[in-house]
């Protein structure tokens, strides 16, 4: 049995004459019978808590920074009237504050044999996935003396999508690639292998797409254009290991690398080629297999990624190497979003290039902090002087191994985590007009 904060006030003002024989609130209702009576008459009539039924029932999947409504319908099954206190309990990232977090208190009054459907208003600050926790209810007696208090579970699970901020973006790409789709009357020129039709020669272009056969039977000289390919594979590697876990600005690398791969998916879909995703460390943590533009890979993708998190080990580049060599087939393009710090790159990566630029195109894309370009243009102060040279010193360091890279015939995009997805989107269509996709 719980006491309400009324019983003790009229408890303490009841035994004021006897306080010092009955110092504990045991022996101050011993002493005033009266109330000890009300306390029990009421403790017995307040609804019992057990026999309670709850049911759930609203949104499974939120978008991060959205809200989601959860409703519980709580059933009262027994005789009297229920009059209560209730908490819908959460973990702590269901909301941004603690205003939003006590939304997930209510009171409520329920006559025997009948049902109140109560709404929790979640907005998850965390990707993954947030679980119902425990139902406390309260339960008072008429004179709000005494309550009986019990929990119950009524499991939910809602699943918190990553934002798709770069979503904003898709509309100018999506109008540059009908273009290169031949949908506008822009032609591009490319080494595609989907013969358009001829033109004539303006300087700039390709020697390569000079077609001499129809050059001989005109005076002026003809070059081929092309269209470029469809259906082809995208494979994106996410590496998750210790780097993918560091900040720049307000967001771990691995979410704006997530940006970028679903603006990456949603244009290669449009654009009809297979997307196939890997997420790689040490082991496999995620993986989608290549589909047709006609499947919904980019929901897949989306779900898939909501509950992928970085590990903190170091990554196993041998293995990543291998894990991509077996989902992609030849001539598919590898994008693989990681860091560019030397250590990784040239211990790591760099022994197993050899084997992925041999069959496929190879894009790698980083994360730059933007705080490093500032610190280089400070001036004014010793310390800023100092802060400037260190980050000179880093921006040389990423630069020599961006060069080493592309020595390796890999295509690089290094950029702030705001300009990374627009960026590579902008390198995948510049592939695709240059026809090597």
């Amino acid at each position: 049995m719980a006491l309400t904060g009324r019983t003790a006030l009229l408890a303490a003002l009841g035994s004021l004459p006897v306080g010092i024989l009955a110092p504990s609130w045991t022996g101050m209702l011993a002493v005033n019978a009266p109330l000890s009576l009300a306390i029990l008459c009421d403790y017995a009539l307040a609804a019992p808590v057990r026999t309670l039924r709850f049911t759930r029932s609203g949104d499974t999947t939120v978008r991060l920074g959205d809200a989601a409504e959860v409703q519980l319908t709580v059933t009262n099954t027994s005789r009297r009237r229920l009059r209560a206190q209730l908490r819908d309990a959460w973990p702590p990232s269901s909301w941004s504050s603690g205003t939003e977090r006590r939304a997930s208190r209510h009171t409520l009054t329920i006559p025997a044999g009948e049902q109140r459907r109560l709404v929790t208003v979640l907005r998850p600050t965390r990707r993954g996935d947030r679980q119902a926790e425990r139902i406390t209810v309260r339960s008072y007696g008429p004179l709000g003396l005494a309550a009986r208090q019990g929990q119950h579970r009524a499991p939910w699970t809602v699943r918190v999508l990553p934002p798709f901020t770069s979503r904003k973006h898709l509309p100018s790409r999506l109008a540059r690639l009908r273009e290169l789709d031949g949908r506008t009357s822009v032609l591009t020129r490319g080494e595609g292998t989907e013969f358009d039709s001829l033109r004539a020669y303006v300087p700039g272009d390709d020697t390569r797409s000079i077609d001499w056969r129809a050059t001989a039977r005109q005076s002026a000289v003809a070059v081929r254009t092309w269209r470029p390919e469809r259906d082809r594979h995208i494979l994106i590697v996410l590496d998750t290991g210790r780097t993918s876990a560091g900040r720049v600005g307000d967001v771990p690398r691995l979410d704006a690398s997530m940006d970028a791969t679903l603006l990456l998916t949603a244009l290669a879909m449009r654009a009809g080629d297979r997307v196939s995703l890997l997420a790689y460390d040490r082991q496999v943590r995620a993986r989608v297999q290549g589909r047709t533009a006609s499947g919904n890979v980019l929901g897949t993708v989306i779900n898939t990624l909501a509950t992928l998190e970085p590990e903190l080990i170091e990554t196993d580049a041998r293995g990543l190497s291998n894990a991509a060599l077996t989902d992609a087939p030849r001539g598919s393009l590898i994008v693989l979003l990681t860091t560019l710090e030397a250590a990784p790159i040239e211990e790591g990566l760099l022994p197993v290039l050899p084997q992925l630029t041999q069959r496929h195109t190879v894009l790698v894309a980083a994360v730059s902090d933007p705080r490093i370009e500032e610190m280089a243009n400070a001036r004014g102060t010793v310390d800023s002087v100092y802060d400037a040279a260190a980050a000179g010193q880093a921006q040389a360091d990423r630069r020599r191994t961006a060069d080493r890279l592309r020595r390796h015939g890999v295509v690089v995009v290094d950029t702030t985590p705001d300009n990374l997805a627009p960026a590579l989107a902008d390198t995948y269509l510049a592939l695709k007009a240059a026809g090597r996709l």
